[in-house]
């Protein structure tokens, strides 16, 4: 469960919200290449450092950029819309859900401050591809797909892959995993009127939670480290996201 399928809408959004001046210049990576002219480490090492030079603040975590580089993002697309992976845009899934755009994967995974011994839980594992990103860093991720299809399309990829570190759940993740809490952090890849308590009740004191929260038209993700007295915001940025679905 990613962010919507605009690239504009992610980044742009965030300064027309913000009223801040500026015009900002999107660059993208590899419009109108053809994955078989283009070398696609090329591609993603295009990509990755288009990431880090970002006008609106550059993702600047070393691990965070080598796995995007590792991660063959064009296999989390259907073939009619691999030719545009290594741009920096949300793309369509199936279930009317998208694969969220590189920045802000890179962006909500540096956020976490992960560290390699981190146990992570994923609210929304989507197409699989911030799965594969984080299972790139930490040690072990923990993921939930509320529709069926999506977690076996999913898992069969990551596990055609090679990743052994991550270990799957189809079902309601409002709740969390309980049977495997607490964690070290987590992130939710899709929105919340509200934090549910559940999730700060499985979050290990000193640990991060990224989630956005709000409503229609637009929310604000939210970088929050949990403390003795509860959940401290500690970044923020207005973003648009599709709803957490329940059962």
């Amino acid at each position: 469960m990613d962010s919507r399928p605009t690239y504009v809408t992610d980044i742009a959004f965030a300064f027309a919200y913000q009223s801040i001046a500026p015009i900002l210049i999107i660059v993208v990576v590899g419009r109108g290449e053809n994955l078989g002219i283009m070398d696609l480490s090329k591609q993603r090492n295009r990509l990755a450092q288009s990431l880090a030079n970002y006008q609106t603040g550059g993702i600047r975590d070393q691990r965070v950029l080598e796995a995007m580089r590792k991660v063959p993002r064009h296999l989390f697309l259907k073939p009619s819309l691999q030719s545009e992976a290594y741009e920096d845009q949300a793309l369509p899934i199936s279930c009317g859900q998208t694969i969220s755009q590189p920045y802000i994967v890179g962006l909500m995974t540096e956020w976490l401050e992960l560290r390699p011994d981190d146990r992570i839980l994923e609210i929304g594992t989507g197409s699989g591809y911030q799965s594969a990103v984080l299972a790139e860093i930490v040690s072990a991720v923990y993921t939930i797909e509320f529709h069926q299809s999506l977690h076996n399309t999913a898992r069969g990829l990551l596990e055609s892959l090679g990743y052994e570190n991550i270990r799957y759940r189809c079902g309601d993740g409002y709740h969390g995993w309980s049977d495997e809490a607490p964690f070290d952090n987590i992130i939710v890849t899709c929105r919340v009127k509200s934090i549910p308590p559940q999730l700060e009740a499985q979050l290990k004191i000193g640990g991060r939670l990224v989630i956005p929260i709000g409503g229609e038209p637009c929310q604000t993700l939210y970088a929050y480290k949990k403390n003795e007295n509860g959940l401290e915001a500690l970044n923020e940025l207005p973003v648009r996201f599709v709803p957490l679905l329940r059962n």
